[in-house]
């Protein structure tokens, strides 16, 4: 049996901070999310409640009542008891060492499979400036190199269009269309299909990014 099943403290790629890469707004790193990030995680969600309540599972209750900064903890406790069970990896996005959004791999599964999916939001104030891209490079090529795993997808909504240049930006590929595959802000919505492969990856998800003259070396 590998170790890190037995020893959460082993888990491949759980604590590890990520990065980090230079881009023209600044410094992209990924570290593991914190208790300390109850108020910067609920001030960000809430004045980001139009941007993101389009694109998310819906939630039970209002919107900014269940982002407040007490319900963190509890959150918190269930994003580290995934990642010490080997199933998720929550990150923060940082800008220049400041919050500003949080990557998550979910979905973890080994043996024949080894895939996971991605997803990632950033706050409005950086949108368009290459965070999201640079954020998600890195957690590409975390899980496709100490995390050990073959595949990563993505679902997106059609309408979500800056959301799927990220991903291809990063070599993602669009592999089908899921009919009313997620409940989104109470309504069954559709869903684009992307992946992206180890095999796909020619050298790092990072430096396609470089080459593409978005991003260099920190």
């Amino acid at each position: 049996m590998l170790r890190w099943l037995t020893d959460p403290s082993s888990h491949p790629g759980w604590p590890a901070t990520v990065g980090p890469v230079r881009i023209p707004a600044g410094l992209v790193t990924l570290r593991p999310v914190k208790m300390r990030d109850a108020a910067d995680w609920s001030r960000l969600r809430i004045r980001n409640q139009n941007e993101l309540l389009p694109w998310e599972p819906t939630g039970a209750g209002q919107w900014e009542r269940r982002h407040q900064p007490s319900m963190w903890a509890p959150l918190f406790s269930v994003l580290k008891s995934e990642a010490k069970h080997g199933v998720m990896l929550p990150f923060v996005i940082e800008l220049d060492g400041e919050y500003a959004g949080q990557l998550t791999i979910g979905n973890i599964q080994r043996g024949a499979v080894r895939d996971a999916w991605i997803g990632y939001w950033v706050d409005r104030d950086h949108t368009g400036k290459g965070v999201a891209a640079a954020a998600a490079a890195l957690g590409v090529d975390h899980c496709f190199g100490p995390v050990g795993l073959h595949r990563l997808e993505a679902t997106v909504q059609p309408e979500n269009l800056a959301s799927q240049a990220v991903l291809r930006r990063i070599g993602f590929r669009e592999e089908g269309l899921l009919k009313r595959y997620m409940d989104v802000n109470s309504r069954w919505r559709d869903h684009l299909l992307f992946g992206l492969t180890v095999e796909e990856v020619e050298t790092s998800a990072v430096d396609v990014l470089i080459r593409a003259g978005r991003a260099s070396a920190p």
